[in-house]
C-alpha cells in the first residue's frame, strides 16, 4: 500500500491530536514548573518532590486510566447518533470517578508513613510529607476533570481541556512564584507553595472545562441535569469492565517508573534527584504521543461503531507512523542535548549546592541518552494500546503490560541498579527492556485482531 494512503490522514489526526497533547503537556509542565522552581531551594528539596509525586504518579495511573473507558464508549454513540447513551455513559463514567478520586486521595493520604520504610534519606522524607497532604487533596478535582476530558475527548471536542489545562497553569505558575518563595507579602511555603498551587489549579480546571462544555449546543445537554445518584448497573458494570484493565494497564507502566524513583532512592538523595530530572523530561515527550494514542483511540472506536474495519486498520497506521516520527525527532534532540538540559534544573550559582548540582546534572545526562533509545518503543506501545482500548480490547493488553514491566523490565532494573553494577543507568536500562516487550507484544494483539475483523466482515 503507498506511503500517501497514510501520509493524508495525518492533518486531521494533528487537528484531533495537538490540543490533546497541549493539554497532557499541560498536566506535566505543571510538574515541570514545580521541578524547576523547587530545584532552586535545593538537591533535598527536588528529591523530596520526587518522592512525594511517586505516590501521586501511582494514585494518577489508576484514576487517569480508568477515566479513558469514557472515551471509546463516547466516540462509538456520537458516531452512531445515540444521546442517551452518550449521557448514560458520560453521567456514569463522572460519578465513578469522583468516587476514584476520595478513595485515591484517602489511600495516598494514609500511605504516608510508608516512606519511612522504604529506606529512602530521612531529609527526603521528611520534607516530602508535608507537601503530599496538599498535593494528595489534589487528586479529588483532578480525576472528576478527567472525566469532563475524557467525554469531551470522545465528542471529538479535543480543544477545550486543553483550554482548561492552560489556565490550570497559568494559575499554577503564579501561585508557585508567590507561594514558595514568598513574593508579594504572601508566607515563604518552599515546597509546600508547590502543593498549595497545584490544588487550586486543579479545582479551576474542573470549574472551567464544565463552564465550556455548557455552553456548547452539542454537549450542554449532556453536562447539565444530572442525576448523579439514579444509576443503571449494566453501564457502570460496562464501564468498571473497561475502565479496571486500562487502569491497570497504566497502574503497571507507571509503576514501575515510580519503581525507578524508588530504586533511585537507595542510591541517594543525587541520583534520586537526577532520576527525577530524566524522568519528567521523558515524560514531556510521552505525553505528546499521549495526545496520538487518544486521537487513536477517537479515531478506531468511531470506526467501530461504523463498523468499517479496513478504514480502521489504515486510519490506526497512520498514527503510528506519526507517533514513530514524533519520536525519532525527541531521540534526537535527547542525543543532542543531553548534557545542556538537565542545567535548567539545578542553579550553578549557588556555591553550597554546587557540588551536588554538579553531579545531578551528570547523572542525568547519562540517563537522558537511555531515554533518547527509548523513545520509539515507548511511542508505539502507547499508541497501540490507544487503538486496542478503541477497540474495546483491554484484558490481554493489560496482561501484555504486566509481563513487560514487571516480569522483564523490573528485574533487569533491579539487577543492574545497583551501586557496584550500572546505578542510576542500569535502573532506565530495565525501562528500556520493558517498553520494547510491551511494543512488540502489543502490536502483534492488534495485527491479529484487526486482520480477524476484515476476515469476518
Amino acid at each position: 500500500m503507498q506511503l500517501s494512503n497514510y501520509t493524508k490522514e495525518f492533518k486531521y489526526n494533528w487537528q484531533l491530536a495537538a490540543p490533546v497533547m497541549l493539554g497532557m503537556l499541560g498536566h506535566t509542565f505543571v510538574s515541570f514548573v514545580d521541578n524547576i522552581m523547587v530545584g532552586q531551594l535545593g538537591t533535598a528539596e527536588l528529591a523530596a518532590v520526587s518522592l512525594g509525586n511517586s505516590f501521586m504518579f501511582i494514585a494518577m495511573s489508576l484514576g487517569i486510566g480508568f477515566s479513558t473507558a469514557i472515551t471509546p464508549l463516547i466516540a462509538e454513540s456520537d458516531a452512531a447518533n445515540d444521546f442517551s447513551e452518550g449521557k448514560s455513559a458520560f453521567k456514569h463514567g463522572l460519578f465513578l470517578c469522583t468516587v476514584i478520586g476520595i478513595l485515591l486521595f484517602l489511600l495516598v493520604f494514609f500511605a504516608k508513613p510508608l516512606m519511612y520504610f522504604m529506606k529512602q534519606p530521612v531529609e527526603v522524607v521528611e520534607l516530602a510529607i508535608p507537601y503530599l497532604d496538599f498535593v494528595a487533596f489534589s487528586l479529588i478535582p483532578l480525576i472528576i476533570f478527567q472525566a469532563f476530558k475524557q467525554f469531551s475527548d470522545g465528542m471529538s471536542m479535543t480543544k477545550y481541556p486543553m483550554y482548561a489545562t492552560l489556565i490550570g497553569n497559568i494559575v499554577n505558575i503564579v501561585l508557585n512564584y508567590v507561594l514558595i518563595f514568598g513574593k508579594f507579602g504572601f508566607p515563604e511555603y518552599g515546597i509546600v507553595g508547590a502543593a498549595y498551587g497545584t490544588l487550586v489549579s486543579r479545582i479551576i480546571m474542573v470549574w472551567y472545562i464544565w463552564y465550556l462544555l455548557r455552553g456548547k449546543e452539542k454537549t450542554k445537554a449532556m453536562v447539565t441535569n444530572i442525576k448523579f445518584f439514579v444509576l443503571n448497573k449494566l453501564m457502570l458494570k460496562k464501564l468498571l469492565n473497561l475502565g479496571a484493565p486500562s487502569a491497570m494497564q497504566m497502574f503497571f507502566e507507571v509503576a514501575i517508573f515510580t519503581a525507578a524513583v524508588w530504586l533511585s532512592g537507595l542510591l541517594g538523595k543525587n541520583p534520586q534527584a537526577a532520576n527525577q530530572i530524566a524522568l519528567n523530561l521523558s515524560s514531556m515527550t510521552f505525553m505528546i504521543v499521549t495526545g496520538l494514542s487518544v486521537a487513536a483511540m477517537i479515531r478506531v472506536g468511531n470506526q467501530k461503531g461504523l463498523k468499517s474495519y479496513f478504514e480502521l486498520r489504515r486510519i490506526a497506521f497512520s498514527l503510528f507512523l506519526m507517533g514513530m516520527l514524533f519520536s525519532a525527532f525527541f531521540a534526537i534532540v535527547f542525543f543532542a542535548f543531553h548534557k545542556q538540559l538537565p542545567k535548567i534544573y539545578v542553579d550553578y550559582d549557588d556555591a553550597k549546592n554546587l557540588i551536588d548540582n554538579m553531579e545531578v546534572v551528570g547523572i542525568a545526562s547519562k540517563l537522558l541518552i537511555a531515554a533518547a533509545i527509548f523513545q520509539i518503543s515507548d511511542s508505539i506501545q502507547v499508541l497501540v494500546l490507544g487503538a486496542l482500548r478503541g477497540l474495546q480490547d483491554v484484558k490481554i493488553p493489560t496482561f501484555i503490560t504486566f509481563v513487560s514491566y514487571w516480569l522483564i523490565g523490573f528485574p533487569i532494573s533491579w539487577f543492574l541498579g545497583k551501586e557496584d553494577a550500572y546505578g542510576s543507568f542500569g535502573i532506565w536500562l530495565g525501562l528500556l527492556a520493558g517498553l520494547t516487550t510491551a511494543a512488540i507484544l502489543l502490536y502483534l494483539r492488534f495485527n491479529y485482531l484487526t486482520k480477524k475483523l476484515i476476515a469476518g466482515n
